[in-house]
Formats: structure tokens, C-alpha cells, sequence
């Protein structure tokens, strides 16, 4: 699986989770940092990735408008990156 991590997740994420999920990418490393939230679902719909977020935007985004992408919505409030790569690679 491939993952959009939003602008909120650190790009260093990237690094802690590479081995178990190649490809990954991150919203600011993409340079869509100034994107809509509409315009960014869309780059990851085209470009086959599931969104992870701590925000509910595209959880909701996801209720109206289904899937694909799936979004993956981090509700434990902020994680450091080694954190947030731990929920994702054991």
C-alpha cells in the first residue's frame, strides 16, 4: 500500500516506514502543501495512495464521496514521527 501522509505527519515518517511500505510520499515533499483538501484526495485517487491524516477532513471527504482513497485517520491526536511509525510497522 501506498501511503499520502497530509502535511500534519512529519516527512520523516517516511524514513521509519520505508522498508514496510515503498512508495510513500508526503503532502509538502509533493510540493501540495497550498492544495485544497478536494485537490489533494484527487492526486492521491489518481496516483493510487490512501491518505493518512489526524485531521476528519477527508474522513468526511471519504463519506460523501467514497473510495478511492482510502484515508487512514490517526485520532490519537500529535505523535512524534517515531510514534506515528510505530503504528504502522511493528
Amino acid at each position: 500500500m501506498r501511503i499520502l501522509f497530509d502535511q500534519n505527519i512529519s516527512f520523516r515518517v517516511l524514513t521509519l516506514i520505508e522498508d514496510s511500505f515503498p512508495g510513500c510520499a508526503q503532502v509538502i515533499l509533493l510540493n501540495l502543501e497550498n492544495f485544497t483538501d478536494l485537490q489533494i484526495w484527487s492526486y492521491a485517487k489518481e496516483n493510487n495512495y490512501a491518505i493518512a491524516t489526524f485531521d476528519s477532513d477527508f474522513s468526511d471527504m471519504s463519506g460523501l464521496y467514497g473510495h478511492p482513497p482510502k484515508i487512514i485517520w490517526l485520532r490519537t491526536g500529535n505523535l512524534n514521527s517515531r510514534m506515528v511509525a510505530q503504528l504502522f510497522v511493528k
